[in-house]
C-alpha cells in the first residue's frame, strides 16, 4: 500500500516538473545582431552622421578663428599698447572658452540626437520579439549580445533572431525623428537652429 502511495506521489511530482519545465520554454537572439540587420538602422546611422559632421565643421571653424587671432595677436603684442593688448587677450581667452562650452554642449546634443534616432528602431524590434515570444510560447527570451549578456549557463534553446527579422519585415518602418519617410528622398538636411557644439571624439 506504501509502495503504491509512493509511485502516485513520484508520478505526480515528475508530472509536475515536466509542467513546470514546459512553461519556462526559453528563446535567445543576439539584440544587438537583430538591431543591425533592419533598415531603419542604416537610416538612422547616416542621419547622425550628417549631424555630427555638421557639428565638427562648427568646431573646426571657431578653432581656426582663435588660431588666426592668436597668430595675429602675436604677430603684432610688440607694437600694441598695454589697453589693446589686454583687449586681445581677453578676446582669446573668452573664445577659448566658447570653444570648450561648445564642444561639451555639442557632444551631449549629439547622444540626445542618436537617442532620438535610434529609439523607434529599438521599439520596433522590441515589438517583433514580444510578438514571436508570444506566438512561440517563450516565457523568456535572452540578450547574447557579445558586449553585455548576462547569462552565464543556460541549456539549449531555441534562437529566434531570423523569426523576429522575419516578424519586423512584415512590419511598417519605423518612423525616424528628422529623416524622409522610405522612398521619398532620404535624410533631410540638418536644421538651422542645430546646437553649435562639436562633440568629443568617439
Amino acid at each position: 500500500m506504501n509502495t503504491t502511495i509512493k509511485k502516485v506521489v513520484l508520478t505526480i511530482v515528475a508530472a509536475g516538473s515536466l509542467t513546470f519545465a514546459q512553461s519556462q520554454k526559453i528563446a535567445h537572439l543576439s539584440f544587438d545582431s537583430l538591431v543591425n540587420m533592419m533598415p531603419e538602422t542604416k537610416i538612422a546611422t547616416e542621419a547622425a552622421q550628417t549631424f555630427l559632421k555638421g557639428l565638427e565643421q562648427e568646431s573646426i571653424a571657431m578653432q581656426t578663428e582663435l588660431e588666426n587671432k592668436y597668430k595675429d595677436y602675436m604677430e603684432k603684442q610688440a607694437t600694441m599698447s598695454d589697453l589693446l593688448k589686454k583687449n586681445r587677450e581677453e578676446e582669446l581667452q573668452q573664445l577659448q572658452k566658447r570653444i570648450e562650452d561648445f564642444r561639451n554642449q555639442a557632444d551631449q546634443e549629439y547622444r540626445r540626437k542618436t537617442a532620438d534616432l535610434t529609439g523607434p528602431i529599438m521599439d520596433k524590434a522590441k515589438k517583433g520579439i514580444d510578438a514571436v515570444a508570444k506566438e512561440g510560447g517563450y516565457k523568456y527570451v535572452l540578450d547574447t549580445s557579445s558586449d553585455r549578456t548576462s547569462v552565464l549557463y543556460h541549456e539549449a534553446s531555441d534562437d529566434i533572431l531570423l523569426a523576429v527579422k522575419k516578424k519586423l519585415d512584415s512590419m511598417p518602418m519605423a518612423t525616424i525623428p528628422g529623416v524622409a519617410p522610405a522612398g521619398s528622398g532620404g535624410i533631410k538636411a540638418p536644421q538651422q537652429n542645430a546646437p553649435k557644439q562639436a562633440p568629443q571624439k568617439k
